[in-house]
């Protein structure tokens, strides 16, 4: 058997969110200049905050973003009024008792019986990352964080037991900044989940969608619905997540304004579904990784995947040989994402004729459909080190059919 020289450990080892009204959104001014047709703004919500920084086991190579982050935050700013919940809107619940996204300047321990599971996701209640946690732990407690960060750290502070977070969706293509934090942060993914997403178009109670003057969501969300949204004639306004927009929209209570977000968040925030099913494309899934502190055992009684990161040394055939290591052992390739390192982006070579040239250095993300439990795919990775400067196992766990 062939003994893996890097980081054996990964695979064997046992500004709170606020409610502005929409005077401060400038929502209340907005007007279509564009000959009635639909304009795109951007609206971003007020938040300052940086990341903690934590000790952690580094990489003996260094790689991408394995520089400890900086410590200290900033305070968050905007406006400390509570928002005013209207009892007519009959909301199913007062918006202020809500659990609060954890932030890097909140980042303390919340009570909790211990009974229950609790997992990190990114966003407000009613978000499609709480839902994918809901589905793989149906009596978990869900924990909200204000950024993708925030909720890696949440794991890594034993706030939380484990976060779940998309990595691609089959329309819009890859998280980036994903992948970026799971080579920064050293977390293992022990699970993977699919979850068909269902954009709803949400309003006031009472509204019609015909009322509608201006909708509210995440930019992917918005242009995942564009048939509907151009039928409509609408301005289309983006925002941080789907669920903080119909947050927004409850808590404003402006009749003209909907949102584009799920039917659970529309649950919580006392809205009316208008239209269900908005997506132009009906196959729309996200995949999510669950990630721990510590990696589970892989096995072999059901279908295993294992995701690593590599870099290569520049040559002629070096990715075709990497991969090729996989195809020898009959082992399938179900991704491969390439992202430029941070730290050391270009790569300088000699040119005797042109002088120097400089290429791209990369990292390779790969996820292919074997368990580290079995021999192919130990001997793949110790024949992948003859080709790799850098290796690092991500986690091997159980494939969602």
């Amino acid at each position: 058997m062939v003994a893996l020289k890097v980081a054996p450990i990964w695979v064997y080892s046992a500004n709170d969110r606020k409610n502005f009204p929409f005077s401060e959104l400038g929502l209340s001014d907005l007007v279509c200049k564009n000959g009635g047709s639909t304009a795109f703004l951007n609206l971003r919500f007020r938040r300052n905050w940086e990341c903690l920084s934590a000790s952690s086991q580094r990489a003996t190579t260094p790689v991408e973003d394995e520089t400890p982050l900086t410590p200290g935050f900033a305070a968050p700013v905007g406006n400390e009024k509570a928002t005013q919940i209207n009892e007519s809107r009959r909301f199913h619940k007062d918006l202020n008792s809500l659990p609060k996204p954890l932030s890097a300047a909140n980042l303390n321990p919340s009570l909790s019986d211990g009974s229950k599971v609790r997992i990190a996701y990114q966003g407000v209640p009613g978000a499609y990352s709480e839902t994918a946690a809901v589905k793989a732990y149906p009596e978990c407690e869900t924990v909200p964080c204000d950024q993708f960060e925030a909720a890696f750290k949440a794991v890594e502070l034993w706030l939380v037991d484990k976060a779940v977070l998309p990595i691609e969706n089959s329309v819009g293509g890859s998280i980036h900044r994903n992948y970026d934090l799971l080579l920064r942060h050293r977390l293992h993914i022990v699970g993977e989940v699919n979850l068909k997403v269902i954009h709803c178009l949400l309003g006031l109670p009472g509204v019609r969608k015909e009322e509608l003057k201006h909708v509210l969501s995440h930019p992917q969300a918005l242009d995942q619905c564009e048939i509907t949204l151009n039928k409509l004639g609408v301005t289309r306004v983006s925002a941080e997540d789907s669920a903080g927009a119909a947050q927004v929209v409850a808590s404003a209570g402006v009749r003209n304004t909907g949102a584009v977000a799920s039917a659970r968040a529309a649950e919580i925030y006392g809205l009316d579904i208008l239209e269900q099913g908005i997506q132009d494309d009906s196959d729309n899934i996200t995949r999510f990784l669950i990630l721990e502190r510590e990696p589970i055992i892989p096995g072999t009684d059901r279908p295993f995947k294992t995701s690593i990161v590599f870099t290569l040394e520049e040559g002629p055939g070096v990715l075709f040989k990497a991969l090729a290591v996989f195809a020898l052992r009959e082992i399938n390739l179900s991704k491969i994402e390439s992202r430029p390192q941070k730290r050391h982006p270009l790569r300088v070579v000699d040119d005797s004729n042109k002088g120097r040239a400089t290429y791209f250095d990369y990292l390779f993300y790969i996820d292919f459909e074997a368990s580290m439990a079995e021999p192919r795919a130990q001997y793949a990775l110790g024949h992948l080190q003859e080709f790799a400067r850098f290796l690092r196992v991500l986690g091997c766990y159980p494939i969602d059919s």
